[in-house]
């Protein structure tokens, strides 16, 4: 059987990481996915890395792609751009508002040239308001939208969460949207302007805290009211435990050697256990020193949620990430062999192979011909300085 989006072409003029991922996921699912790039490149290529002449992020954020260099601020390399749009099912990009007006690439522009497009705009704080045109990185708005203030509440310092955890949300965002506008194209035959933003995203992240009663003060506590799940130190390495439910409370209970506080009354509902926390984190944090975290794990498996912290270089070799197929090997001209994740989801069709991340105009000639220019179009386009 086909991918689901086998056929559909994107065109990628997104840069970083957040756009350039929400099109890996596309390509995922069977996406043709063409990477636009300005002549200097994506700039995430540029930014320091551990690996020789490449950006890790680059390489797991860009799978699926093949790249071609198109200088959009010329005329010909904009003319040569208008032609993939009348082929194209999708334009994506993360330019501000102001930008495709100037380069004569907006949704009404694009639109005329393909009337069922799925044009989607991806920008940091939305397409109106005071901070339109303002620059927006992940890390901005973790500041800005609470996130960074909420996960140093403990200490009053805020901190921002390593990992680019708004970006990654962002690009799950724009595939599901994307996804979504080309279900309504299948219906009606309709493109749209599908609009997605960092500034969305990071509030989407915290639905669980985005809500405030009305009789509630401004400081009111947003947690989750957990208690005593958490990071524990044990006699070597650390394990998270979450018992939350009464069948893993008793089984935590016992495994750690107070059983009789299964069945005490003042600690028989969560609410209760989270109001004695402080009476409960001791006695767990003293008994799983008895043992490693890997001894616990094992000993606790299915019986109470728990896991050993681990670095992710030992995902590279579990064997549950093993079982579930999520790493491929690639060969890449500049770094060698170099292993990475496979399909973020299990279609259960369709049998397409990941690609790698492509170099910085790698496929211009072979996508320009696909597209039906000739080869001394593409000589000219080049010769000109419109395309690389």
């Amino acid at each position: 059987m086909k991918d689901a989006l086998e056929g559909i072409v994107v065109l990628d003029l997104t840069a970083y990481l957040a756009g350039p991922y929400g099109c890996a996921l596309l390509g995922d699912v069977g996406a043709e996915i063409i990477k636009i790039e300005a002549p200097g490149g994506d700039n995430l290529r540029n930014y320091p890395s551990t690996l020789k002449g490449e950006n890790r992020t680059f390489l797991g954020a860009n799978r699926n792609k093949r790249s071609i260099v198109l200088n959009l601020k010329h005329a010909e390399g904009r003319a040569a751009f208008y032609r993939l749009v009348e082929q194209a099912d999708v334009v994506i990009h993360n330019f501000r508002p102001s930008v495709p007006h100037s380069l004569g690439i907006d949704y009404e522009t694009l639109r005329g040239r393909r009337p069922d497009l799925i044009y989607c705009s991806f920008t940091g704080y939305g397409e109106n308001g005071p901070l339109r045109d303002h620059p927006g990185f992940d890390t901005m708005l973790q500041c800005f939208s609470g996130i960074a203030s909420m996960q140093g509440a403990p200490s009053g310092q805020p901190e921002i969460l390593n990992g680019s955890m708004v970006d990654y949300y962002a690009a799950s965002l724009i595939a599901f949207a994307i996804v979504s506008a080309l279900v309504h194209r299948l219906r009606t035959g309709e493109g749209q302007h599908v609009k997605a933003s960092l500034l969305r995203s990071a509030i989407a992240l915290q639905a669980g805290a985005f809500v405030w009663a009305e009789s509630e003060p401004r400081d009111v506590s947003r947690g989750w009211g957990q208690g005593y799940s958490g990071i524990y130190p044990t006699k070597e390495g650390h394990l998270f435990l979450q018992a939350t439910t009464p069948a893993f409370w008793q089984n935590l209970c016992e495994f750690l050697g107070f059983p009789h506080l299964a069945d005490d009354p003042r600690y028989d509902t969560l609410i209760k256990r989270n109001e004695l926390r402080d009476e409960i984190k001791p006695l767990i944090r003293e008994a799983l020193m008895q043992r490693t975290a890997l001894e616990w794990e094992e000993l606790m498996l299915g019986k109470v949620p728990c896991v050993a912290v681990r670095p992710i270089e030992d995902m590279f070799d579990h064997p549950q990430v093993l079982a579930q197929g999520l790493v491929v090997e690639h060969e890449h001209p500049r770094v060698g062999k170099f292993r990475s994740m496979t399909k973020a989801i299990d279609m259960g069709v369709g049998d397409r192979p990941t690609t790698r991340a492509p170099m910085l105009g790698e496929h211009t000639d072979e996508v320009l011909a696909r597209f039906g220019f000739l080869s001394d179009e593409i000589a000219a386009l080049r010769a000109g300085g419109a395309a690389a």
